[in-house]
Parts: C-alpha cells; sequence; structure tokens
C-alpha cells in the first residue's frame, strides 16, 4: 500500500510521521531532540525517517517543512540562522539520494499555512493569509489555492516586514521588523528593559522568565505583562492591516505558542488592525482566527506537499 511520509524541522524536536494515501490516517511517528546548532543534524535527520519508514508499504515521496529561508525549487537551504551547519545545503538532492523518492522541500510557515488551508480552520477559502507567532514571526500566503512562493521562493517572509522604523534589532540583524516586536523574545525582551526602568511586577526576581510566564502573570492582572502583550498587539494589528491590503484574503489564521497567550494580545490586535486597515467595514467580510491544528500543522503541510507534488509523478 502507498504512503507518504512527513518531516517537521524544528528548534527542539525532529518530527517524522508517515500517512497512507489520500488520507490523514497516521501509520507512525517518530520525534527527536533536534539540537539544530550542534553538528550531525542531517544524521540525526536520516536516523528518524528510517525510524519512521512504515513496514509493508510503498513510499511514493517525502515531504519536508523547514525554517527559511531556502529554495524550494532547488530543494537547497540557504542560510537559516538556528541551523548554521547548512549553508546552501542541498538537502534535497541528499536525502533523495539516500532514500531513492522524491523530496519536496518547503518553507515551514508555507506548509503550516497550506495544512490550515487543506485541513483546518482555512477550509473553503481560497486566499488565506496566515501568520505563526513564537520563537520567531513566521507566514504563509496561499493564493487561488496555491502558495504563493515568489521568484525566488521567498515570499511572505511576514514577520521581517518594517513596522517600527529604527525600533529593535530583529534576530536577523535589521531593525524594527515584526518579529523584534511582536514574537515571545520580543516581548520579554520589553518586560526586562522596564524591570531594569524600575516599573513594578510579579515578574521581578523571576530567572529568566519566557513569554509563556509572561502570559501567565498577564491573566493574573500583572498590569507591566498585560503591557508587554498590549504593545505587541498593536504592532501585529498595524501589520496585519498592510498584508491585508497586499494580499486580500478572505479569512487571516494565526498559530504558534504566543497566539495562545490570552485576550490581552488579541484586544489590542483587534483595535490596531480597526485604526490602521484603509475601511474599517473591510474587516466585516474578513475571518480572522487561531489555527485549529496546532504543532501538527508542520507535518500535515509536508504530508499535504508530499501527496500533491507525488501524485504528479
Amino acid at each position: 500500500m502507498d504512503a507518504y511520509i512527513a518531516v517537521d524541522i524544528g528548534g527542539t524536536f525532529l518530527r517524522v510521521a508517515s500517512y497512507r494515501t489520500g488520507k490523514i490516517t497516521q501509520l507512525t511517528y517518530e520525534r527527536i531532540h533536534s539540537d539544530v546548532e550542534q553538528p550531525g543534524i542531517y544524521n540525526r535527520l536520516v536516523k528518524v525517517i528510517e525510524q519512521a519508514w512504515p513496514k509493508g508499504h510503498t513510499v511514493i515521496a517525502i515531504g519536508i517543512a523547514a525554517p527559511g529561508p531556502l529554495d524550494p525549487f532547488k530543494g537547497i537551504i540557504l542560510a537559516t540562522p538556528n541551523i548554521p551547519e547548512w549553508h546552501d545545503f542541498p538537502l534535497s538532492e541528499k536525502l533523495s539520494s539516500r532514500f531513492k523518492v522524491p523530496i519536496y522541500l518547503e518553507n515551514d510557515a508555507n506548509l503550516a499555512a497550506f495544512a490550515e488551508w487543506k485541513f483546518g480552520a482555512g477550509r473553503g477559502h481560497h486566499n488565506l493569509l496566515y501568520l505563526t507567532i513564537s520563537t520567531g514571526i513566521g507566514g504563509g500566503v496561499i493564493i487561488d489555492d496555491r502558495i504563493l512562493h515568489g521568484h525566488h521562493g521567498l515570499a511572505a517572509e511576514l514577520g521581517h516586514v518594517t513596522v517600527l522604523a529604527d525600533g529593535p534589532v530583529c534576530s536577523c540583524g535589521q531593525k524594527g521588523h515584526l518579529e523584534a516586536l511582536a514574537a515571545g523574545p520580543a516581548i520579554v525582551r520589553y518586560i526586562l528593559e522596564q524591570l531594569e526602568a524600575g516599573k513594578k511586577s510579579r515578574l521581578r526576581g523571576a530567572e529568566n522568565p519566557d513569554a509563556q510566564e509572561v502570559a501567565a502573570a498577564a491573566k493574573r492582572g500583572d498590569a507591566l505583562a498585560k503591557s508587554a502583550f498590549s504593545r505587541a498587539g498593536k504592532y501585529l494589528g498595524i501589520a496585519v492591516a498592510g498584508f491585508l491590503h497586499t494580499f486580500d484574503p478572505s479569512i487571516v489564521i494565526i498559530g504558534g505558542g504566543v497566539s495562545q497567550s490570552g485576550t490581552t494580545l488579541f484586544e489590542s490586535f483587534e483595535a490596531s488592525l480597526r485604526a490602521h486597515v484603509f475601511n474599517p467595514r473591510y474587516l466585516e467580510e474578513i475571518t480572522i482566527t487561531t489555527g485549529s491544528l496546532g504543532d501538527d500543522a508542520g507535518l500535515l503541510g509536508a504530508f499535504a506537499l508530499a501527496q500533491m507534488e507525488g501524485s504528479d509523478q
């Protein structure tokens, strides 16, 4: 029986699953700590694919969700910041040679968008915008039922759009990007700066707080924690208003860990979005929601990609 393998390369885990043809039925599932900043990530990836290879099934293709930037047309990882050893790395070619099946590589946020469009909150929509907000901010755009790639395959790097000129430095080295203002580390950085400036908070004295701890403090009513999420929501609203004007989607889906932080972020986001969109009535015809697939979005997107491309072979 035919099957497809899906791979999700994350900063914490390498996750691999195999799926039956034409179904979302999961046959096998394996994950290991990825240790992406340590040498040998490719060998660990090969190992976990071998562990998940379905016995008694013919694998048609392998789909891979990986952090960008990457070239999906050539199957090359260009220079993803959290995997230093993969620079101009021909991942698809190497894995195809090893496993003797076609390999399809795609940006992880693009595939999360693709999964929500095909299996999740975006079903029935033809034009979709997806943002994942966690350690970084990634984006994916579906236009007329197809992933938007652009000329180099680098379209929809939505976390690296400038929303505050001369703002905080982003992980990419540029200033004022959305990621530098609304991702988890940006929220924590703002808290630490305010604490150093003398602001009161229950987080004072916390050792290396993360965004989850800040969210918990906000839910308990901590004023500084709430202001951090309100600030992030403000810049998220500015950015999404611009994305609506650019891509004209019928649905906006927000995923990632920060999206689960509570009402403060979304109340601020919605107010900011309404203030910055060119006509508030425009929002009456747009669905804005959170993702429905959770951590499985990348895997399911990789499966959908392998199934779609593999069926054309």
